[in-house]
């Protein structure tokens, strides 16, 4: 049977030549065949050149997403199957061993398998599935994962708002293996153990792509820290792990501090050293500073401010607003670490705002480095979109 052929516009094949895997509506000129959501299409420049195959979302304005970049390979369970291989041999040569087994796996267009995210916690999968091409090679991809890591057990999460936008249902739950017992399971990073939320938590229950940073975090933690934006506590138990005496999370979800108490027992911490405050981290911020708390350590660490890029100006305002805030409760050559999830808000902006923050501030502010993706969420030159997550440290004067 012929294969579905998707012709881009004229002069829209430049992005696919240079190996960008995303095709949106507007660039395509004609669709040949009845494809139907995620199958494999064949994409041509305008004048009939085969540029690969991709993936056909007839929902999504990311209407193509590329498997391939030429005319000879096929796109197959083979194809998906050696991939996974490469990604996992990848995370098994750069983060996973004996004091570390969670990770992320599969970091879908970085990995080649656009739309296919797979965590790893210890014994268990978590795989989402964000695409219509993704949700067709779920099936291969679950068995040769668990084939290969030995997981007990695999859970979809296949809930974020973006299968809406390619018009597919929520599917969440355990597809595999026995059920999670008590909700939690046990995952460790660099040594410290955390109860992970697989089912319900965010994202697939831990924020996998901050390793880097926390990890930096517990190297120069001292004296009194606090984590704003600190779902289940994991840059409070790196703190206290390195060299701070105390640590305060501030989030707006009594389930998500509970579960950071129980994560610093995990750790052999005493349960005095750590305070949980529910709240709204701007207000929170502003009523520490009423108060007149001082820390040696701030992280901010909020969620997306900018979903698209129509938000940034909003988001900017946002960021700089908390970085103020928290310029204004640190002591004297005190550290702050700001982060931003926010893809359309690009690091240049960030370093803008924390500029901006610290001249209003009165604070001299000296950055100390960059902050960003760690190895198991890599970025391809050639898909600069893959970058989301960027932040700063620095010395407040």
């Amino acid at each position: 049977m012929r294969e579905p052929v998707v012709r881009l516009q004229r002069g829209r094949d430049r992005s696919v030549r240079r190996r960008h895997p995303w095709v949106f509506s507007g660039a395509v000129a004609s669709v040949e065949g009845e494809p139907a959501p995620g199958a494999t299409v064949v994409v041509v420049a305008h004048d009939g050149a085969v540029l690969g195959r991709a993936a056909y979302s007839p929902s999504s304005q990311i209407r193509l997403r590329l498997w391939t970049f030429d005319d000879a390979t096929p796109v197959d369970d083979a194809l998906v199957q050696g991939r996974l291989d490469l990604a996992l041999a990848l995370r098994r040569r750069l983060v996973l061993g004996p004091d570390t087994d969670c990770a992320r796996l599969v970091f879908a267009e970085a990995d080649g398998l656009p739309g296919l995210v797979a965590d790893l916690y210890a014994d268990t999968l978590v795989v989402q599935c964000h695409s219509a091409g993704a949700e067709r090679i779920q099936q291969v991809a679950i068995a040769h994962l668990r084939e290969r890591t030995g997981a007990a057990r695999v859970v979809l999460r296949s809930d974020a708002e973006v299968r809406r936008l390619e018009g597919l249902e929520v599917k969440s739950g355990v597809v595999a293996g026995p059920p999670v017992e008590g909700g939690l399971v046990r995952a460790k990073e660099r040594g410290l153990s955390f109860l992970v939320d697989v089912e319900r938590g965010h994202k697939t229950g831990f924020y996998l792509d901050q390793r880097d940073s926390r990890a930096r975090v517990r190297a120069v933690a001292r004296g009194r820290v606090l984590n704003c934006f600190s779902y289940t506590g994991g840059f409070a138990v790196a703190a206290l792990a390195g060299g701070a005496e105390h640590a305060v999370s501030v989030d707006t979800s009594q389930a998500a501090l509970e579960l950071a108490e129980r994560n610093v027992a995990e750790n052999g911490i005493a349960a005095s050293r750590h305070d949980g405050l529910r709240g709204d981290c701007f207000d929170v911020l502003r009523g520490l500073h009423d108060d007149g708390e001082r820390f040696d350590l701030v992280v901010l660490d909020p969620p997306k401010f900018a979903p698209a890029a129509r938000h940034v100006d909003k988001a900017a305002r946002g960021y700089k607003d908390l970085a103020l805030r928290a310029l204004k409760l640190l002591s004297p050559g005190g550290l702050l670490f700001s982060f931003s999830c926010s893809g359309a808000v690009d690091r240049a902006l960030f370093r803008q705002v924390a500029a901006s923050a610290a001249l209003e501030a009165g604070r001299p502010l000296m950055l100390l480095g960059d902050l960003g993706h760690p190895p198991d969420h890599p970025v391809p030159t050639s898909f600069p979109e893959g970058e989301y997550l960027k932040g700063y440290w620095g010395l407040a004067a």
